[in-house]
C-alpha cells in the first residue's frame, strides 16, 4: 500500500516536472516566434518610411523634369537656353562669358 502511494507520488511528481518543463518551452518558444515578428514588422516599418520618402523625391523629380519638357516645346526657350548654355549668338550679337565665383 505504502509502495503504490511512492510510486503514485513520484508519477505525479513526474507529470508536473514535464508539464512545467512543456509550459515553459511553449512559452520561449512563442516569446521567440513574436520577437522574431517584431523585428521584422518593424524593418518592415523602416522599409516603408524610406520608401516613402523616395518616392516624394521621385515625384518632384518627376515635376521638374514634366516642366522641363514642357519648356522645350518653346522655341522662344531653346533658343535662349542654347544662347545662354551653348554660347550660341544671334546675328550682330557678341557674347562676353562672366566667370561665376
Amino acid at each position: 500500500m505504502v509502495a503504490l502511494k511512492n510510486r503514485e507520488k513520484k508519477k505525479m511528481k513526474r507529470r508536473i516536472l514535464f508539464l512545467g518543463f512543456s509550459s515553459v518551452l511553449v512559452i520561449v518558444a512563442t516569446t521567440f516566434t513574436i520577437g522574431q515578428y517584431w523585428v521584422e514588422i518593424y524593418d518592415k516599418y523602416q522599409e516603408k518610411k524610406d520608401l516613402e520618402s523616395e518616392l516624394i523625391a521621385l515625384k518632384e523629380k518627376e515635376d521638374k523634369l514634366q516642366l522641363d519638357a514642357s519648356k522645350l516645346q518653346d522655341p522662344d526657350y531653346i533658343a535662349r537656353y542654347a544662347r545662354e548654355k551653348y554660347l550660341y549668338s544671334k546675328e550682330g550679337e557678341f557674347i562676353l562669358k562672366i566667370p561665376e565665383n
